[in-house]
Order: C-alpha cells, then structure tokens, then sequence
C-alpha cells in the first residue's frame, strides 16, 4: 500500500446518526482498501458526535458550523490526499466491490477523468425501479445532462486535480448543486460509465432536501445561466442549453402565475423570450 492513499472518501452529514452508521460500514467492508475515510460533520446536533466517536481511528472527522453539503464536500476534498475522489452521502450505501470495480475502468481506460455507475433505488425500505428518464449513461453526455441530474453524488469516482480545477461544488445552490457541477464537467470532459449497480440510493425520509424545496427547475434555470455566461460551450452546447432553458422558464412562469407571485412570473417570461430570442439567432446564423 503507497503512503499517501489511492482514494479519498467523503461523508458530509447532518443529523443522520441514525442512517450514517450504515454508510461508513458500507465504506469500511469495501473490497478495495486503499483509501481514506474523511467524514464532514456539517454542524449536527444528533448523537453524529458520539457514533463518530465510535468509529475512531478508522476516519477522519471534520467539525464545521452548519454550511451546506456543498461546502461540506468541498473542505472534504481540500482535506483530501488521494489521487481520486468519491463522495457518499449519508443516507446512501455502496455495495462491497464499487471503489474496486469502478478504479478498474480507471486504469483500463486513464483518459477519463470521471466516472459514475449505475444504482438500486430503495424508499422507505422498499426497492423501486427508476423511470426510463433516470437511465444513465456515459461519454460526451452534457445535453443529456441538461433536463435533469443524471448522475448521482454517491457513485462518482473524480480526478481531484480536475474537481479542484473545475472549482468544486458551488455553495449558492442549496440544491442541484449537482446538477451544476455535472454541467461543467461535462461541457469540456468524457465521462466513464460503470454498468453495474454499485450504491443503493436510499430516500422517502423527511430530511431530505427534495422535501425541503419546491421547483427544482429554479436552480436548474440558474444553472443552465450559469454555463451559458461561462462562455465554455460550443455551439452546439449552446443551443441545446438554450432549448432546455426555453420550457423550464415558461413552466415556472405558469407555477408563479398560479401563485399569483407577479413579479417572479414576469421574470421567467422574459427570461423564456430571451431563450426563444436566442434560438432564432442562433439557428439563422447557422444557416447564413
């Protein structure tokens, strides 16, 4: 085993004593074992501190006051000494041959610099099957990515040179923050899709942060804003981000409508007029 680990694990938590214990031992009974274990304690107030305390010496414990998942990861990964990173939430769970088989089609095919796989979905312990929507793939799959995440936190396996470089989650999405990350990355790199399913994504609990917010679609649109003023796509990047754009924004100007939430409606038909703009730009001056 090298001095300095191959892989650099990440737990962000908070208040999840009693789903984390499930988490670290699904990480611990890997059968891979170069790595590190660091876990984030993003300010709970549970007995997190205690069952932590239970696991010395075979993680790394983080304290932080309350920041976020996002900034969570993040100060994992700046803590990190691993060539790769893999994040694991606290409520999900890896089967006992992820990191071996994922780091496998690494070193077979080192030109990718990311990877995810495939998952089990359980709610409220009952096992589900996920909608055609939610199939994943791999290679040059940014318009793939853009109507939703298509990638999920827990099966990533990434590059640190190319998440610090990317520059990490960003921390003004309290969610999709996924979604925002995976479309940087996969506006300008390849991604390495694992066909098997390696976690188990377990949900239905009321901490989730799907409980916590209606219209994910809000972030979505700021994303998909975010990449198109980056200036990083191509134009064939751009125009597909636009036509995403188009429909979310003319939907969440129906459901603020409804709301009767004027302002915020304008803001979204205007923001959809501007896409609409744009696409007809686009495409007439791809056809001069």
């Amino acid at each position: 085993m090298s001095s300095l680990p191959e892989v650099s694990v990440i737990i962000p938590t908070y208040n999840r004593a009693h789903m984390l214990g499930d988490a670290l031992r699904s990480v611990l009974d890997q059968s891979f074992t170069d790595f590190e274990l660091i876990v984030v304690d993003d300010g709970s107030t549970d007995d997190t501190e205690s069952l932590l305390s239970s696991w010395a010496g075979r993680l790394e414990v983080i304290k932080t006051d309350r920041r976020g998942v996002s900034a969570s990861r993040n100060l994992g990964a700046q803590q990190a000494r691993g060539r790769w990173l893999a994040f694991l939430d606290s409520d999900d769970l890896w089967l006992p041959e992820k990191l071996g088989l994922q780091l496998e089609a690494h070193h077979r095919q080192p030109e990718f610099l990311i990877s995810h796989t495939d998952e089990f979905w359980v709610r409220r312990g009952v096992r589900v099957n996920p909608m055609k929507k939610h199939a994943k793939r791999g290679g040059r799959i940014f318009e793939y990515c853009l109507p939703i995440c298509r990638i999920s936190p827990s099966s990533v396996l990434i590059d640190r040179g190319l998440f610090s470089r990317i520059g990490g989650f960003d921390t003004h999405y309290r969610v999709c923050e996924d979604y925002e990350l995976w479309l940087r990355i996969t506006a300008r790199h390849p991604v390495l899709y694992i066909d098997r399913k390696l976690i188990i994504k377990r949900g239905g609990h009321e901490d989730q942060l799907s409980f916590s917010h209606w219209g994910f679609d809000r972030y979505r649109v700021r994303a998909i804003r975010k990449i198109l003023e980056s200036g990083i796509l191509t134009d064939t990047q751009r125009l597909a981000a636009l036509k995403e754009l188009a429909p979310k924004s003319h939907v969440l100007a129906l459901g603020y409508s409804k709301r009767n939430k004027k302002l915020q409606a304008a803001r979204y038909r205007r923001l959809e007029k501007w896409a609409g703009e744009q696409i007809g730009n686009d495409c007439a001056h791809k056809n001069s």
